[in-house]
């Protein structure tokens, strides 16, 4: 039996985006470390937010030990502002992690991808076990996307990713196509941990189309097809919006892009020069207005550009198969959403890039050829059966006290 006074072991989290950050990292490491911190004290080392450059550096929110460590918080829409954003944190989440109260356990969710460098010296400065939650892969998302062309940055890159991930103790994944990347970039499969992300499908839960977010931005009565997340390179939203020019003779339908992000900017203006004029874009939605804006929607679009698959795992389709609302997935077959949803059976699947099939899913949905009811409503149990957020973290916290067991002795 445990002694009343026996010490609670510490984890040390590392990650640029926590809350109230809107990325969807910083929901998840939030929900992981608030869940964590029943059995564990847990510190974030974590950065400043864009618009938040005020917030207190030092604080405790929902037992968790917050520290912002000194970054810049530029807009993040250009490559030379998020990258300075990266350095900054990076830089100096090192030189704080490397003098703090020494943790048990090392945890670094990979934003930025670099951050898992940073983790493993922490982690070998106190002799103790490192997990990286891996989010997305490095570098090749970058590459894939045309957004890293430099070879020598690119194998500068690889080298310090496949590194940490060689050494990790535990590398968790989100998927299990993601999975075979991490090992072939070295992760140790033994070591490799799958466990998905998750949604709460207490707090976003579905509610009827006609609800006072619907009404407030006027969208009752009409067919809407919906994104709500980030407004990224990796979402295929050019697909969604060459698609919505093709379907405006469908009177009632209306395109509702929810979100922000890099190419927010190149969409509005490829949507002018389309005519497209039943395009809408909204801004991020408040947490606890998600259950009524992503109910607002008929069907909703989850896109993944062509050769991303394993590499990019797409969390948005959580919250809409918990608002128990249907999807179109534009992704390649071999990715985990578009498996997803074959085991689901919450929507279909078109390849990625077609704005043709794209256009064709739409007013197949428009026109009643789709039971939308009952794909919204077979997503919704298979998220309840498969996507818990108790759950997935009981699952983590058994990672955890397994590792701190079997790494007790490294100290001594």
């Amino acid at each position: 039996m445990s002694s009343p006074t026996q010490r609670r072991p510490r984890l040390l989290v590392l990650n640029q985006y926590y809350w109230p950050g809107v990325e969807a990292t910083a929901n998840l490491l939030t929900e992981l470390c608030e869940g964590l911190a029943s059995t564990y004290d847990v510190e974030i080392l974590t950065g400043v937010l864009h618009e938040h450059e005020h917030d207190p550096r030092v604080l405790e929110r929902n037992g968790v030990a917050i520290r912002r460590v000194r970054s810049t918080a530029y807009d993040r829409t250009g490559l030379a502002a998020r990258a300075a954003n990266y350095f900054t944190y990076i830089g100096s989440a090192l030189a704080r992690g490397l003098f703090v109260k020494p943790p048990d356990l090392v945890l670094c969710m990979t934003d930025p991808p670099m951050v898992g460098a940073v983790g493993l010296g922490v982690a070998h400065r106190f002799s103790v076990p490192l997990v990286v939650v891996c989010q997305d892969v490095f570098p090749e998302t970058a590459v894939q996307l045309g957004r890293l062309t430099n070879p020598v940055a690119v194998a500068v890159l690889r080298k310090v990713v496949s590194s940490y991930l060689r050494r990790a103790d535990r590398v968790v994944s989100i998927g299990e196509t993601m999975s075979r990347r991490l090992v072939a970039k070295g992760a140790p499969a033994n070591r490799v941990v799958v466990i998905p992300n998750w949604v709460d499908f207490d707090e976003i839960t579905p509610q009827p189309r006609d609800n006072a977010w619907a009404r407030e931005h006027e969208l009752v009565g009409h067919f809407v097809v919906m994104h709500s997340g980030n407004v990224g390179h990796a979402q295929d939203l050019e697909t969604l919006v060459r698609a919505a020019a093709l379907v405006q003779d469908l009177e009632r339908a209306e395109i509702v892009i929810v979100g922000f992000g890099a190419r927010h900017r190149a969409l509005s203006e490829l949507a002018g020069e389309l005519g497209a004029a039943n395009i809408r874009f909204l801004p991020y939605q408040p947490r606890e207005v998600l259950s009524e804006s992503l109910s607002t929607a008929d069907v909703h679009f989850v896109g993944l550009a062509r050769g991303l698959a394993g590499y990019v795992v797409p969390s948005r389709i959580n919250g809409v198969l918990s608002a128990g609302r249907p999807v179109i997935v534009a992704a390649d077959a071999e990715s985990e959403t578009a498996q997803l949803v074959g085991a689901a059976g919450c929507g279909i699947v078109v390849p990625p890039g077609d704005a043709a099939a794209v256009a064709h899913a739409i007013r197949c949905a428009y026109k009643g050829d789709l039971d939308l009811g009952a794909l919204g409503s077979a997503g919704r149990i298979w998220i309840e059966a498969n996507r818990g957020r108790d759950a997935a973290i009981d699952r983590y916290r058994r990672l955890l006290d397994e590792l701190r067991v079997a790494g007790s002795g490294r100290g001594e």
